[in-house]
């Protein structure tokens, strides 16, 4: 099965030690978002956790933590964009630049390889700063940094939901033409340096240029990674633009400190500030402890992988 480490928040920039805790202690601990008393344990034992998938703006404090990964197989999407301090506030207060993302990408690409590692360049959103050509530039530029070191390149447009219309009112969404012309583009940049340009959530509109539009964290982008096949169980999609199979996420929503405007995963600062006091690295849960009426299941887990090995693409 499948650990996500996380959509919900950036566990490898501002959680590494109590994930590295967790990993010594064999389990974590998630609470319901919806209901938090209802809490599903999870063992991290490596034969029955098939592959943890990392998403992070900045992997370089999980670097030293590197070694205690290596009974298990990852996957790791690296968001590397070209925006600055006005919209990625957080990101700029605890890394000095950008350039120490790229250089944390291609440390961790070398050491998992280059089927384990992916880019994300999203959300897009166009204004009279961050312009169709600032875009391109970025993009080409920070390609042309990572060429040999990923296959995959994703992209987003972005999207209004209620949290980014609060936080970052003054955004409009990119017009069709805006998309055709950038997805265009950006798929001949892709590539040209030896990367598959893959929408996140935007249909099969880019697909008439190239782009690789059946998702970004599909089974086989996990398969051609481990280099085997998985018995994967359906699992209902979480939009019906998305055909990505998420695992079973370990973050809490509402604890990253990034506090990007683009952010649908934040209600608010303040809400942030309050969850960052209740971290504790030694607890099972990301934030806060046991409560007295938890009511704890342990998840039924078993190991998805079937036995049959790729070799090239195909399996045996």
């Amino acid at each position: 099965m499948i650990i996500h480490a996380s959509m919900r928040t950036d566990i490898p920039a501002f959680y590494s030690e109590w994930f590295t805790n967790r990993i010594r202690e064999g389990y974590v601990r998630v609470r319901n978002p919806y209901d938090p008393l209802q809490v599903t344990e999870y063992s991290l034992d490596p034969e029955v956790v098939d592959l943890i998938v990392f998403c992070s703006k900045n992997p370089v404090p999980m670097l030293k933590y590197m070694d205690l990964l290596t009974s298990y197989r990852t996957y790791w999407y690296i968001t590397i964009t070209p925006y600055e301090a006005d919209i990625e506030p957080g990101l700029f207060k605890t890394i000095a630049s950008k350039r120490k993302i790229i250089e944390a990408f291609l440390q961790i690409s070398e050491i998992v390889g280059e089927e384990h590692i992916g880019w994300r360049y999203d959300p897009i959103f166009i204004d009279d700063k961050y312009t169709v050509k600032y875009h391109l530039e970025q993009l080409e530029g920070i390609s042309a940094a990572l060429q040999g070191y990923t296959k995959n390149c994703v992209i987003s447009f972005l999207d209004l939901y209620q949290k980014v219309k609060r936080n970052f009112p003054e955004v409009k969404m990119v017009s069709k033409e805006q998309r055709k012309y950038l997805g265009q583009r950006m798929t001949r940049i892709a590539t040209e340096h030896k990367m598959i340009l893959r929408p996140c959530g935007e249909g099969t509109e880019l697909a008439a240029f190239g782009a690789d539009c059946n998702g970004c964290m599909t089974q086989q982008i996990y398969e051609n990674a481990i280099h085997m096949s998985l018995d994967m169980p359906k699992k209902q999609f979480l939009r019906k633009e998305c055909a990505c199979y998420l695992g079973n996420d370990i973050g809490a929503y509402n604890s990253c400190p990034h506090m990007c405007k683009y952010c649908y995963a934040n209600y608010d600062e303040k809400s942030v500030r309050l969850n960052r006091i209740n971290h504790n690295p030694k607890s099972a849960f990301l934030i806060g402890n046991d409560m007295p009426n938890d009511k704890v299941h342990k998840a039924v887990q078993k190991s998805w992988i079937n036995g049959q090995i790729s070799l090239n693409g195909f399996f045996i």
